[in-house]
Formats: structure tokens, sequence, C-alpha cells
């Protein structure tokens, strides 16, 4: 499973995401590649994703993907990462 994580830049809040959704995932018990980008290189970085975590002013800018794309609100609660990632991979 390919999971990323997107944000501006690539290398601040998309890196705080993808640290806590490896800790959710593991909680979890379900194992994922999870990548940290920034919104220009979504297409090409998210092309095989399964799931992109990312802030509401960047939803737009993904455009068409296949993958479930998961508004988070806050990046430190990881109380919302694990409800959402729950919810979206089942």
């Amino acid at each position: 499973m390919k999971i990323v994580a997107i944000c501006g830049a690539g290398i601040g809040s998309s890196s705080i995401l993808k640290v806590n959704a490896e800790r959710v995932l593991a909680n979890l018990g379900l194992e994922a590649n999870v990548t940290a980008a920034d919104i220009s290189s979504v297409r090409t970085v998210a092309a095989d994703a399964q799931v992109i975590l990312t802030s509401s002013e960047f939803v737009e800018a993904i455009g068409k993907t296949f993958a479930d794309v998961i508004v988070i609100e806050n990046y430190f609660d990881l109380r919302e990462l694990t409800e959402k990632l729950e919810k979206s991979l089942g």
C-alpha cells in the first residue's frame, strides 16, 4: 500500500504528517510505504498511491486521482488521523 502526504513544499507539514501516519499505521498493525511530497509533484509521486493525505487547501490542486484523498485538519491529532485512515482503509 502506498500513502502520500502532500503539502506546499514537501518538507514541513507533509513530513510531520508522514511520521504521524506511520505511527498510526503501526498502531493499527498495517504496513504501508508513506512518502512526503510537495504539491507540484503530486501527479508523479501519487500516481500509484491508494491514499493521499493533505490539508483542505491542496485538494483542488491534486486534481483527478484514483487515490482516496483524506483531508487532515490537525496534523498532530493522532486520533483524527487514526479515524480517517481506518475509515479509508476499511
